[in-house]
């Protein structure tokens, strides 16, 4: 994949870029896997905003992405490689020997024409899913499950990659994108390879229509709103408002830790992940 720049013919071309969408193979979507995405501009069921600064954003339809890959026993064939609005990730469309046709994240790799299988005696290729006891030690891995038959739910944006650096028992050890390794049941399942569309992250906006455009509304700075607002507001005029940086909840936004102690899942996690200020942790 490569970012495509502009000439700066104004002031928003000037610092914009665009995805080249050369690893694209089709453009329309497959029908039979679309449905309806309804906008909630951040707001409950209620009415009440729930999510700040979203709203408006172009219409979409919702990709049903298999992140299951319980169809065991037979294999599939990538029909082609396509554009998600939902979610930063291509995804690949995949024909099915019996006929049926699923959608899933296309890694770094995956080519149409190739040949994917799901199971726990599977080759361990590119694309092909597998239970993490079936998975060779130090092979990289994403939709990763964190509990056997629920579907992926971890690494799953564009770019990332997970590892597993060993197996203990019923467990397996898996060294998360940012540095934490954390411990899940052998009996979970994981893609191999690395989620594709790997510059997404090198993509500049350039100007604020293009961020209204994927949802995202205006952001206020917290010093500029009231006090009712905002426990930085207030003050006549420009100020530093005198505390430390934190959410309208009152939360703090820098250093503070913000995970449960009691949380269920503590006790699997081996190894925390470092602050980006002093990088992270590689094996």
């Amino acid at each position: 994949m490569a970012v495509k720049n502009y000439n700066p013919t104004s002031a928003g071309r000037r610092f914009g870029s665009v995805n080249s969408y050369s690893e694209i193979t089709r453009t329309e979507p497959e029908k039979s896997l679309l449905e309806p995405l309804k906008k909630t501009g951040g707001r409950n069921h209620h009415g009440v905003a729930t999510a700040k600064r979203r709203g408006g954003g172009n219409k979409r339809r919702y990709r049903r992405i298999d992140f299951r890959r319980d169809k065991d026993g037979v294999p599939a064939k990538v029909a082609s490689i396509e554009y998600d609005p939902n979610r930063t990730a291509f995804i690949a469309l995949l024909h099915y020997a019996d006929g049926e046709k699923r959608y899933i994240l296309a890694p770094i790799g995956l080519k149409v024409g190739d040949v994917l299988e799901s199971g726990e005696g599977v080759e361990p290729r590119v694309g092909n899913a597998m239970p993490l006891s079936s998975v060779p030690v130090s092979y990289e891995i994403h939709n990763i499950e964190v509990i056997p038959g629920q579907g992926g739910k971890m690494v799953r944006s564009a770019g990332n990659v997970a590892r597993l650096i060993g197996r203990e028992g019923p467990t397996a050890h898996i060294q998360l994108p940012s540095g934490e390794i954390r411990m899940l049941s052998s009996r979970c399942r994981a893609t191999i390879g690395q989620v594709g569309n790997l510059d997404h992250a090198k993509i500049s906006l350039g100007k604020a229509g293009r961020n209204r455009h994927v949802g995202r509304r205006p952001r206020v700075r917290a010093i500029a709103k009231n006090p009712v607002d905002h426990p930085m507001g207030g003050g006549e005029g420009r100020s530093k408002s005198g505390k430390h940086p934190q959410s309208a909840t009152g939360v703090l936004a820098k250093g503070g830790k913000t995970r449960k102690p009691k949380k269920a899942s503590n006790s699997l996690i081996m190894r925390r992940r470092r602050s980006k200020r002093y990088g992270q942790l590689t094996l």
